[in-house]
Order: C-alpha cells, then sequence, then structure tokens
C-alpha cells in the first residue's frame, strides 16, 4: 500500500512510519524538516514541505490510496490553526489527486467525545487544552462533510512507553481518572486503520 504520513516527524508520526516500513509499504512523507528523516532516507520518500499548504500536500499525495496524519502541537497548549489550515490543505488535495482514504489524529475530548470524559478529564479540556481542542472541532467538522473515506482516532493522554499491543478501541468508551495510552499503540492503530474499511465514516477512541 502506498501511504502519505503527515506529521512524521512528531513521536507518534515516526512511529507509524516505523510501522508502515516494517509491513512493507510505500512510505511518502512530507516534512518541514527533511533532515529530521535523513536516518529513513534509503526507505521513505521524503518530500520537503508543509502540511497546512495545498500545492505541498498535493505534490506529495500523486500516487497515493490514504493519507495517514499524526500531526500535533506537541508540548503547545495552542494549535495556531494548525488543524484547520491542515484540514483544508488535505481536504482540496484528495479531491484533485482522487484520493479517498484519510485517517486523521484528534484527541479524546474533542467534539462529541468530550460527553464521555471523566471529571478530571474535562477540567484539563475546558482549561489547559481549550485552544487546541476547538480548532481540533472545527478541523474535523470539515473532515466530516468533505466526502472523503475517513476515519478520526481519539487516544487518551499520550504517553512514551513501549507498546503494549493491547488496548481498548470504540466508538465510545468508559472513562475514569485520566487514563492514557501509548503513542506506540496509537501509531499501531492508525497503520492497521489505514489497511482496513472496518473504520471508514467511524470515530475510533483508544485507550490502554
Amino acid at each position: 500500500m502506498k501511504l502519505l504520513i503527515l506529521g512524521a516527524t512528531g513521536p507518534t508520526g515516526h512511529h507509524v512510519v516505523d510501522l508502515a516500513i516494517a509491513a512493507g509499504d510505500t512510505v511518502t512523507v512530507l516534512a518541514r524538516r527533511p533532515e529530521a528523516l535523513e536516518d529513513l532516507a534509503d526507505q521513505v520518500n521524503v518530500v520537503a514541505g508543509d502540511a497546512t499548504s495545498h500545492k505541498d500536500v498535493a505534490e506529495a499525495m500523486i500516487g497515493q490510496d490514504v493519507v495517514v496524519s499524526a500531526l500535533g502541537r506537541s508540548t503547545s497548549v495552542r494549535a495556531d490553526d494548525l488543524f484547520t489550515r491542515a484540514a483544508a490543505a488535505v481536504i482540496g488535495a484528495a479531491k484533485e489527486q482522487g484520493v479517498s482514504r484519510l485517517v486523521w489524529l484528534s484527541s479524546f475530548g474533542v467534539g462529541d467525545t468530550y460527553r464521555s470524559a471523566s471529571t478530571v478529564q474535562k477540567i484539563m479540556y475546558r482549561t489547559f487544552l481549550r485552544n487546541i481542542y476547538a480548532n481540533k472541532e472545527l478541523s474535523e467538522q470539515a473532515i466530516r462533510s468533505s466526502g472523503l473515506d475517513w476515519t478520526l482516532v481519539y487516544p487518551t493522554a499520550l504517553t512514551k512507553d513501549p507498546a503494549k499491543g493491547g488496548y481498548l478501541v470504540g466508538e465510545r468508551l468508559p472513562m475514569k481518572g485520566n487514563p492514557t495510552i501509548s503513542r506506540a499503540d496509537v501509531a499501531d492503530f492508525l497503520h492497521k486503520a489505514a489497511h482496513s474499511a472496518q473504520w471508514i465514516h467511524r470515530d475510533a477512541v483508544i485507550t490502554d
């Protein structure tokens, strides 16, 4: 399968790249800092560009089967419109290039998933993460109405722990306290979803 991975230089995206290479996928990454992927230069096609640029995304999307977005703001709590601008670029480029499948990483607590959040989670989402979650929700509204074969993925709090290989997945999951999931396990689900029709037009909440 030919995969275009956005956010490949980030901690979750890098895991997706590793899994895709191991699976024998043909991998293209769009990165503002191609030098961060020098160690994989002989295994992936690196396109220099910005995920918020329609032109750059469209160029990287030529001939792809699936787009996997693992874009994030690292430790920042401000979105700076990253997700809405990236969603607009991806949707426009996908229609231009005839690519229909999109797997998009979000965060638990965005949109309707907020209803299922625990009290502890809701406090965090309403305060520290308010700005970034608002921008994510707007981006996902655009994705849902795009006509693409989307899957929106909502992990709980992310950790740097090794992959457990076993985690909970559902359109809705009960929450207590502040549950977590490793970035490695999130990447595992993103990669599996890209290869399956099971989660098309569905929200996937994932947690340990």
